[in-house]
């Protein structure tokens, strides 16, 4: 079990396998660097050192009454990327660790990364306003609010149904992925992850994507039901330089997990190419 304390004092938990190129990987709400378990055997048989940590208030880190913003979330990224001396990085974030991505790299700059990755990626604004009208209501977060404030053991295994696509017609539904889900979500503080949902929908992330200088690929299920393509994707392809933007027809928001070999082949082919 890897730890390692942020300035402020919070106890971070981390993976760290391999050598080679580092891949770093951040994970989405409200899961852990878990989720990142058939990339991470993946990449790791294919010669490269993968990284993933729990963001502060998830998985096995320090549970924080305070500080759980996006702010703190990328400065927590860039005190680990400093401690491990980490170079020539290929960062992969999903759905909220897109966000963290995106905001790593506007806060703190590229000169340590080498490609990117989005992923069902929240960026640029997942909430609908008069300038974003493809946005998702404020009162559907407000639900995630109170579902999570309220019983969030049930609202995390029914959430699973739409996060994998599992609620489609014909669609095979796998039981040990949605309790994998809701173990990994109970794992984290309540306290954290109940304010980690204002970070993720609410959060303009528009100058972040702006100030990514390096080959971005993003790749995003037109059947997305969490994070809508229209508003993120679709959007991000048009503000980041030269981003490649790669759609998978009837992908859901968990593709990276239901479609791992398609996925880990395209990723494979991005940072090779």
């Amino acid at each position: 079990m890897s730890f390692f304390t942020t300035a402020d004092g919070t106890r971070l938990f981390y993976k760290d396998w391999g050598t080679g190129q580092p891949i770093l990987f951040s994970h989405g709400w409200p899961l852990s660097s878990d989720a990142w378990d058939q990339q991470m055997l993946f990449f790791g048989q294919q010669g490269f050192r993968v990284i993933a940590h729990d963001r502060r208030s998830h998985g096995r880190s320090d549970q924080t009454w305070d500080g759980n913003n996006m702010d703190r979330y990328a400065d927590d990224l860039a005190e680990l990327i400093e401690a491990l001396d980490l170079k020539d990085i290929i960062m992969i974030g999903h759905s909220t660790g897109g966000g963290e991505v995106a905001h790593y790299l506007g806060r703190h700059g590229t000169a340590r990364v080498a490609k990117v990755v989005l992923v069902g990626a929240v960026p640029p604004l997942m909430l609908k306003t008069e300038a974003n009208p493809d946005g998702t209501p404020l009162e559907a977060f407000d639900g995630i609010r109170d579902a999570t404030a309220s019983n969030r053991s049930q609202f995390y295994f029914d959430l699973t149904m739409p996060f994998y696509g599992f609620n489609r017609d014909g669609a095979a539904v796998n039981d040990g992925l949605r309790e994998s889900f809701r173990q990994i979500g109970l794992q984290g503080g309540i306290k954290g992850q109940y304010d980690c949902i204002r970070e993720f929908s609410e959060v303009d992330y528009t100058q972040d994507l702006r100030r990514i200088d390096r080959p971005t690929l993003i790749v995003h299920g037109d059947d997305d039901q969490i994070v809508p393509i229209r508003a993120a994707a679709h959007r991000a392809a048009e503000i980041v330089p030269n981003a490649t933007l790669t759609i998978y027809e009837g992908g859901s928001h968990g593709l990276a997990q239901t479609e791992a070999d398609r996925f880990n082949a395209d990723v494979l082919a991005f940072i090779q190419a």
